[in-house]
């Protein structure tokens, strides 16, 4: 019998699409995009498997007690369903590793911190569900992400956070209504260093509005991109014209409130008044992001939502990728429509609010 599998390295060939049932939807695809060539450069990280999560549930009993928990909830019953979120969660989060776990976790957290030569590592720490890829359901958006995770024990508890997440009140109702098996959805964590980012956003490699492929759609704000993702801010919008790399339409707001990691996490804060108006991305940048958007969309022959980020500035900056999912905002029902609108006819207002409409 083979010994299980606990942690897989974003780079090694066991994270791919043909490995979700053991690293989860997000891991494989950032497994994927470190194959998709030199030019598409992945933070480094690591995939707490979905055996670690079996072996975790089973070492401390949590896999009985989420069946039995379970095993008499009225989805149609809100209060029932949180109740038994609540416990399971609970659970799940005050039950320590044990210790071989615990050890796989340590070792990996060692390796990670050894490859970027750092003892001050910061890391996002991110779910990533079996059925997250699934072509008849929509599990995006219903597990944990955590930013700016600064050492093992934080690590340790922010894994354990991820791992309950699958069991939320939305994610419960969610899967019973679609008519999973509670053990046909199962989770992994995604721990991946964080990147310094200047600049960051969301990019379509087809125009969301029309369904143009000749064209990418790129939103970017100051610092990291959860203000543009979680649409907070109106970002900075372009249309690229990727053969010519022309910039087709352009919209540079005054932006607000931009995202920044902290002691913490992340906080919001305001964006000094002299680089409000200032657009957050440089024309040679876009080029550089149309490029990447090219590369991507090739790799994975379809079009695609991408979240990116650049770090530095000048001769010193990188274009990191920090994942890539089919594009479905412009799909066959938009196309019969003869494109995407709004109620009023307009245009949709964000490639971010399309994301947002598709969690």
């Amino acid at each position: 019998m083979t010994d299980p599998t606990y942690i897989v390295d974003f780079a090694s060939d066991r994270c791919t699409k043909e490995r979700v049932d053991l690293v989860g939807g997000k891991n494989a695809s950032l497994g994927e995009l470190m194959a998709a060539g030199e030019d598409v450069q992945v933070p480094p990280g690591f995939a707490v498997t979905t055996a670690f999560y079996d072996a975790f549930l089973e070492a401390e009993s949590i896999d009985e007690y989420v069946a039995d928990r379970l095993a008499d909830v009225d989805v149609a019953d809100e209060r029932a369903v949180a109740a038994a979120s609540r416990d399971i969660r609970d659970r799940i989060t005050d039950a320590p590793l044990p210790p071989f776990l615990a050890a796989e976790l340590e070792s990996a957290w060692e390796r990670l911190q050894e490859r970027t030569r750092t003892d001050d590592l910061q890391v996002a720490v991110r779910s990533s569900a079996t059925a997250e890829d699934l072509p008849d359901a929509s599990f995006a958006g219903q597990q944990d992400t955590y930013l700016n995770v600064a050492d093992l024990e934080a690590v340790t508890q922010r894994t354990k956070d991820c791992m309950a997440s699958l069991f939320t009140e939305r994610a419960i109702t969610y899967r019973e209504r679609q008519g999973f098996d509670r053990d046909e959805v199962r989770i992994s964590v995604g721990i991946q260093k964080m990147v310094e980012a200047r600049s960051s956003g969301v990019m379509f490699t087809v125009n969301p509005a029309n369904g143009d492929r000749s064209k990418v759609r790129i939103e970017s704000n100051w610092g990291l991109g959860e203000a543009v993702v979680s649409g907070v801010v109106t970002p900075d919008s372009f249309l690229v014209d990727k053969p010519v790399y022309k910039i087709v339409d352009r919209n540079v707001p005054e932006k607000d409130v931009m995202t920044v990691p902290t002691d913490a996490g992340t906080e919001e804060v305001e964006i000094d008044d002299d680089k409000r108006d200032v657009p957050s991305v440089t024309a040679d940048e876009l080029i550089g992001l149309t490029d990447l958007a090219t590369t991507i969309e090739d790799h994975y022959d379809e079009p695609q939502d991408i979240e990116w980020a650049i770090e530095g500035r000048g001769d010193d900056k990188q274009f990191f990728v920090l994942q890539s999912r089919p594009e479905t905002a412009w799909d066959e029902e938009n196309e019969e429509d003869g494109g995407r609108t709004t109620d009023d006819g307009s245009e949709p207002s964000s490639a971010a609010d399309q994301i947002l409409d598709h969690l």
